[in-house]
């Protein structure tokens, strides 16, 4: 009942949707400094990069992964099939992003496969930003593709989403 009261309130359903990936991405993204600043104290991890643009892969690539979930949440009617639905589509994503594991001895189909993932374009960001010291210019693909799937969620979420 609350998303029908909700409904009568002149929130639109865009407006909705982004508080919530707002509230998410708020989440996520203070979660992640805490782990980078914990790296950073606790094992002296030293970082190459700008942190400044590191953080704007954080907010990219939370906000596509977000605008993702939400668009398949918003299609589900039920909870446990939407959480079974996104760890099916998490768990090879985690595979073949490079998380884990390189890619670069496996077949091409395969990375063409990963070159689709938003995780594959947030991991090879923010490596090339810490290890190599990329700038803005040198990771600008991989943002752009992490924007296309942002608002490509957020559309779906939008237009998937019922009240």
């Amino acid at each position: 009942g609350y998303l029908r009261r909700l409904k009568a309130t002149p929130l639109t359903k865009f407006e909705f949707l982004i508080a919530q990936v707002i509230s998410r991405l708020l989440v996520t993204v203070v979660a992640s400094c805490i782990v980078f600043a914990g790296t950073h104290l606790l094992l002296d991890y030293k970082m190459v990069g700008s942190p400044g643009l590191l953080l704007l892969i954080a907010l990219l690539g939370g906000l596509s992964m977000i605008t993702v979930g939400l668009a398949i949440a918003c299609r589900t009617e039920s909870k446990e099939f939407a959480d079974g639905l996104l760890n099916s589509i998490t768990f090879p994503m985690l595979l073949l992003s490079g998380v884990w594991f390189s890619l670069d001895g496996s077949p091409a189909w395969v990375q063409g496969v990963a070159q689709i993932l938003p995780l594959t374009h947030i991991l090879q960001a923010a490596r090339a930003v810490m290890l190599d010291n990329a700038g803005l210019l040198d990771i600008s693909l991989n943002l752009a593709v992490l924007v296309g799937f942002s608002v490509v969620g957020m559309l779906l979420s939008t237009r998937l989403f019922k009240w």
